[in-house]
Order: structure tokens, then C-alpha cells, then sequence
């Protein structure tokens, strides 16, 4: 467990590191996740990163509300601090998974898939501040 906490900092403090004013780069950080069975293995989930300038965004899936949801992050000062979560799917009738995330100069895209027994429909919202704030959702 150490280790993949190890793994997703790193790679924080490495895409802030590398990051030029504008860049449109993006990376993974990988986080376990244990099924709760005798002798499971370990369940790899994705927390996709983006960067612009100073700033840092992640967004992943949490399923704290018993369906599958996008969260999201920024921090504006390389990742050494970052603000409140955002819900950014809030779909209690639909799984949101497969989460990607871009950004670039002050803009943010997170995309994924909305999916349940009617519908597989790929999701856009767009933040023109820097993550403070995001547009409606978008379906592609």
C-alpha cells in the first residue's frame, strides 16, 4: 500500500515539475484499491492528471455514494496544496466511469462515460477558470 501512495505522489510532483505555461501533458497515477475477499487481488484504478502553468488537476472515480462518480481537484500553487472536491458527474442513475482529463491555459476538459441499462453516452464539462468553476454537462 506504501508503495502506491509512493507511486501517485511521485507523480504529482512530477507532472508539476515538468509543466510550462500552456503545456497540454497529461499522466497517471495509479491507486489501490482492495475487494474486500479473502486471498483478492489488489484492483488498479486510474486518477488521471492534467497540467497547465502552476496548476495541477486530477479527477477519478469514487463510488462513496453507492454508483460510480467523477471527482475533481486543482491546485493552483504546482500541487502542493489543492482545494475542495467536486462532483462533477452527480448521476445517481447511471455509473460514471472511464475518466480523462486535458487542460490547457485556463481551461480544464474532463470527459467520461455515463453508463447504466439504456444508456453509454461519452460526457463533457468544461471549466474556463482554472477548475473553480465547471459549464453544464456536455453529451457527445
Amino acid at each position: 500500500m506504501k508503495i502506491l501512495v509512493i507511486v501517485a505522489v511521485a507523480a504529482v510532483i512530477a507532472a508539476a515539475a515538468y509543466t510550462t505555461t500552456n503545456s497540454f501533458q497529461k499522466t497517471h497515477a495509479v491507486v489501490g484499491r482492495f475487494v474486500p475477499q479473502a486471498k483478492a487481488p489488489i484492483v488498479p484504478l486510474t486518477a488521471p492528471i492534467a497540467t497547465s502553468g502552476d496548476n495541477v488537476y486530477i479527477a477519478w472515480p469514487s463510488n462513496k455514494t453507492g454508483n460510480d462518480e467523477v471527482v475533481f481537484k486543482a491546485s493552483t500553487d504546482s500541487g502542493k496544496t489543492f482545494g475542495n472536491k467536486m462532483n462533477l458527474s452527480n448521476s445517481p442513475k447511471s455509473e460514471s466511469q472511464d475518466v480523462q482529463i486535458a487542460a490547457a491555459g485556463n481551461n480544464v476538459y474532463v470527459t467520461w462515460w455515463e453508463r447504466n441499462q439504456t444508456m453509454n453516452e461519452p460526457i463533457l464539462r468544461v471549466s474556463n477558470d482554472n477548475g473553480k468553476t465547471f459549464g453544464e454537462k456536455i453529451m457527445l
